[in-house]
């Protein structure tokens, strides 16, 4: 298909006819087109998710990669990468290609698998790291993913693997022996409600740490789903030293806090399991932090960890939930609540698209819906407001933290070289 989309604003700018035809933007309209009316929308690059778990091969209870392709196209999202923790891991070559073609059969979106670190995200000896680069899937970033690499030697060699091929090594940064039986984050409110304490010092711990062995090997460190004040001076001044460090924040934490726990939220009780992630929500001055981390450039990318979970793994007591959150459909609507205008449009695009896509190494993606460029993007409506609902969203599961929330900006078109994915709250297939 061919598509005319008049009078839309390219990242903010005048308005503008963008011209889709055979996968790209072209320069003018020959007639046979399809067209869509723009006015008011923002065309951005295609969002680029570097932290989704799709849940399947394993847990095809909770997501598949079909369902999770679906929820991405209409949360606006051209590429995701698939983190490693299935059933089986994704730690061999087999694995991850099961992964990618999955991917290409959905046609959704660009599913590009991560690869752990370690064999069965166990910690003790490195996975197939070279086997998963040269496989049809060409991964590039690994991460243990739910787990921390704690054992400094191994990561050390990790990161020293995947610098011979420029891969990216993505930390969840958790010292396990602080965090043993940890609930939520430590502090006033794990106090009142008498939950075990997840300390921040847990997090930049093992940050500090990997920053000294990125900059000794000179590899590329990711920083998964940052969450505490202290991890972003860490990383800020890494950054000023010359480390090779990325680093990533939720939405989730750049809007939830610790209190949530405690039902501060309008229609939540105390111990609701749908606020149980990991890492835990912070305090108010954490989010305060992420939030100037993220509008300086200290922290890269906003990254969902999109985290489904089926009901039985939610709908529990409090110390049994899974951790984790829905992300993929609410993510841009989150960060136009919560840095919308600190960023503007091209830094929610940078943020959110082009920087995701370099450190990734998806040359596809980022690029500005102009003449010339692939026809990956979306368009956004920034005046629209709508109401989360869980039983409306295409993830399998419910987990999402925001509903009954009214949240800005809708997604109203997703496009993936040149092939509609989504358009008017629906994907194509």
């Amino acid at each position: 298909m061919s598509y005319l989309i008049r009078n839309v604003s390219v990242l903010g700018g005048a308005p503008v006819d963008l011209v889709v035809r055979d996968g790209v933007i072209v320069d003018s309209a020959d007639g046979t087109e399809e067209v869509m009316d723009g006015t008011g929308l923002i065309a951005l690059p295609g969002l680029v998710d570097l932290h989704t778990h799709l849940r399947e091969p394993g847990r095809e209870d909770a997501e598949t990669v079909l369902t999770g392709s679906r929820a991405a196209a209409l949360g606006g999202f051209t590429a995701v990468c698939a983190m490693a923790n299935t059933n089986p891991v994704a730690d061999t070559a087999g694995v991850v290609e099961q992964v990618w073609r999955l991917g290409r059969e959905a046609g959704l979106v660009d599913v590009q698998p991560i690869g752990a670190v370690t064999v069965g995200l166990g910690g003790e000896k490195l996975a197939e790291l070279g086997a998963m680069a040269d496989s049809a899937a060409a991964v590039r970033i690994f991460s243990d993913d739910g787990m921390c690499v704690h054992d400094p030697r191994l990561m050390r060699r990790a990161l020293e693997y995947v610098k011979a091929f420029d891969g990216v090594i993505a930390q969840h940064a958790e010292e396990p022996r602080l965090t043993q039986g940890a609930q939520m984050h430590e502090g006033d409110v794990s106090t009142r409600l008498g939950l075990t304490g997840w300390p921040s010092v847990a997090e930049e711990a093992i940050i500090a740490r990997d920053v000294l062995l990125a900059a000794h090997t000179g590899a590329r460190l990711h920083v998964c789903h940052v969450s505490t004040a202290g991890s972003v001076e860490v990383i800020r001044q890494a950054k000023a030293r010359g480390v090779r460090v990325t680093a990533e924040v939720t939405p989730h934490h750049l809007l939830l806090t610790d209190e949530a726990v405690g039902g501060s939220i309008e229609g939540t009780a105390p111990y609701d399991p749908v606020f149980k992630v990991n890492p835990p929500l912070r305090t108010a001055d954490d989010v305060e932090a992420l939030r100037r981390g993220l509008v300086d450039g200290t922290i890269d990318v906003v990254a969902t960890d999109h985290a489904p979970h089926a009901a039985q793994d939610k709908e529990c007591e409090w110390a049994y939930a899974r951790p984790g959150m829905l992300g993929l459909e609410t993510a841009l609507p989150i960060v136009l609540h919560t840095v919308g205008d600190a960023l503007g449009w091209d830094g929610i695009a940078d943020r959110m698209s082009r920087t995701p896509a370099r450190i990734a190494g998806l040359d596809e993606h980022g690029h500005a819906p102009v003449p010339g460029a692939p026809a990956t993007f979306t368009l956004i409506d920034p005046q629209a407001r709508f109401t989360v609902d869980p039983a409306a969203l295409a993830s399998l599961s419910a987990n999402t933290p925001y509903a009954g929330m009214e949240l800005p900006g809708k997604v109203v078109a997703t496009f993936l070289r040149g092939k509609r994915t989504a358009l008017d709250g629906k994907a194509a297939a």
